[in-house]
């Protein structure tokens, strides 16, 4: 008996002693972060007799646990303000007679998730960030104060040449904050996707995603299809093809198309860049659709087209960048027209200035001057920002 309540006793002591441990590094090895970002916006739109005036605070705090046996977990808060005056239509303030700067108040539980990986091997559940390849389908919209994040479950694994991604999302939520109108959309959605690693510097991805939404019928769809992208310095160049058609319960019934070619040359310190987008329509009657995609990184800063016309849209667009010493340039210039039909929707010029006084702080300063043919209205948005990352 006493040799049977040593062992249990040596047993328990040694089960102590690894919870400790693990404790130990679950907590040693995480990591805390706070991250503001100050901005502001205006807006100078025709049709609104105000100018919009947006003075914005997003306070971030993050967590990232340690390690034990492949486990991690991870919390982030976002906390976003309005200093001084209401000067804008948050979306959220009734602020109906100015412009939209889509950044309401509200303090939300931005990401909560644990994360098991083993090997090549991660699965994530939880509250998190789902960003594909570069945003235009399924993205963070990080730009916004109030950040998309999804809620599901994340399966990737990876080896050398080949990396497959799929997530089942029940709950999707928006940049209007946790308590503002279409804050959350709830539905079945499967984003799967798997890039294949030709050769260096050449991959093809394949995708298909299929977004049936309860809260948003009118958005249900499902997009098949594929990307290249190919880097041969000092050129590189990126295509995709995509078609699309309503599911679930999508009031109408569509089929239409993605298509984009990419290319930019490098010469010296200057990067120019040229392409040409198209999302399709089907006869005027429904446009290609992409409701998780941050927007903001395409078709113009100015944001005209967050919801693609009836017609579609084409997007012929060049632009330059430089750095000038420390200071990083870019101008863009868009030309967007119908795809389905002759109407000239209208041109945009687009202008970002980037300068990290260091690794924490970082400024920028934008512009967006849109002028409007057949479409909206229009607009004049600038932004200056200030971000401090601890």
């Amino acid at each position: 008996m006493k040799k049977m309540l040593l062992a249990l006793s040596t047993s328990l002591l040694a089960g102590t002693a690894y919870a400790d441990s693990s404790l130990e590094t679950f907590m040693k090895n995480s990591q805390t972060k706070l991250d503001l970002r100050y901005r502001f916006e205006g807006v100078e739109q025709e049709g609104f007799v105000e100018d919009a005036a947006a003075n914005t605070l997003r306070t971030r705090l993050s967590f990232t646990s340690g390690s034990v046996s492949g486990l991690s977990m991870g919390l982030e808060f976002d906390d976003v303000r309005h200093l001084g005056s209401d000067d804008f239509n948050s979306t959220g303030n009734g602020n109906g007679a100015y412009p939209v700067v889509a950044d309401p108040r509200g303090t939300d539980l931005n990401q909560w998730y644990a994360k098991y990986t083993t090997g090549s091997f991660t699965a994530t559940g939880g509250r998190q960030r789902i960003v594909l390849d570069d945003q235009r389908f399924v993205g963070g919209v990080a730009w916004r104060q109030n950040e998309q994040t999804y809620d599901g479950v994340r399966l990737q694994a990876k080896t050398e040449i080949f990396a497959a991604d799929y997530s089942y999302v029940a709950q999707v939520n928006r940049i209007f904050g946790p308590e503002g109108n279409g804050a959350t959309i709830n539905g079945d959605v499967h984003l799967l996707n798997g890039a294949w690693s030709i050769t260096e510097g050449q991959k093809i991805v394949g995708f298909y995603y299929h977004m049936d939404f309860e809260d948003a019928a009118s958005a249900s769809n499902q997009t098949l299809g594929v990307r290249y992208q190919g880097s041969f310095d000092p050129f590189s160049i990126t295509a995709s093809y995509a078609t699309q058609n309503e599911t679930g319960d999508a009031p109408v019934e569509y089929s239409a198309d993605y298509f984009l070619i990419e290319a930019s040359a490098k010469v010296s310190s200057l990067t120019a860049t040229a392409g040409y987008e198209i999302l399709g329509s089907d006869s005027g009657i429904r446009a290609f659709q992409t409701p998780l995609a941050t927007g903001h990184k395409f078709q113009g800063f100015a944001d005209k087209f967050l919801g693609t016309p009836a017609n579609g849209i084409e997007d012929a667009y060049i632009g330059a960048a430089m750095p000038i010493g420390p200071v990083k340039v870019a101008l863009t210039y868009h030309d967007f027209k119908a795809a389905e039909g002759s109407a000239k929707y209208g041109t945009e010029w687009d202008l970002v200035v980037a300068y990290a006084v260091n690794e924490q702080l970082k400024t920028l300063i934008k512009f967006a001057d849109y002028s409007a043919d057949d479409y909206a209205t229009d607009t004049q948005k600038i932004w200056f920002q200030v971000q401090l990352s601890l």
